[in-house]
């Protein structure tokens, strides 16, 4: 099932990260303020201000008080800046969207159709096919 946001026409956070000009997120577990900032080319205030009026958003703290973003974090940030930088969406407009996107069912994976492929050991039918391709070029 597709989300709002998709039959809307309006793309979704995974659109959103496989546009160009996106900047590629590192693989990285967390991301201090600083790097998101250079990541998303904003000021690190911004990105504060962000956290006050989008409640999905909310960083973890170290320690010593330091904003440690995880990449969904990451990748909400990238949405909220497509949203207002490049579809001039309000705050408000863009706090509906997200909390539209976040009401819709997300799309499953295709597990049943893994569970057929591989509902048995491939291993013994993968030999056999080697061994078939191996008398024939004998």
């Amino acid at each position: 099932m597709m989300s709002a946001a998709a039959l809307q026409g309006q793309p979704t956070m995974m659109d959103v990260a496989l546009q160009p000009g996106t900047p590629e997120i590192p693989d990285k577990l967390y991301f201090k303020i600083g790097e998101v900032s250079e990541l998303l080319g904003v000021e690190p205030y911004v990105l504060r201000y962000w956290e006050t009026e989008f409640p999905g958003l909310s960083p973890k703290k170290s320690g010593t008080g330091h904003r440690l973003y995880r990449r969904k974090d990451v990748e909400l940030l990238l949405r909220i800046k497509h949203l207002l930088k490049e579809k001039r969406f309000t705050i408000e407009g863009a706090r509906q969207t997200l909390q539209a996107d976040s009401k819709s069912p997300k799309p499953k994976a295709p597990r049943r159709l893994q569970q057929e492929l591989f509902s048995e050991d491939p291993l013994p039918e993968i030999r056999r096919e080697l061994s078939e391709i191996l008398e024939m070029l004998k």
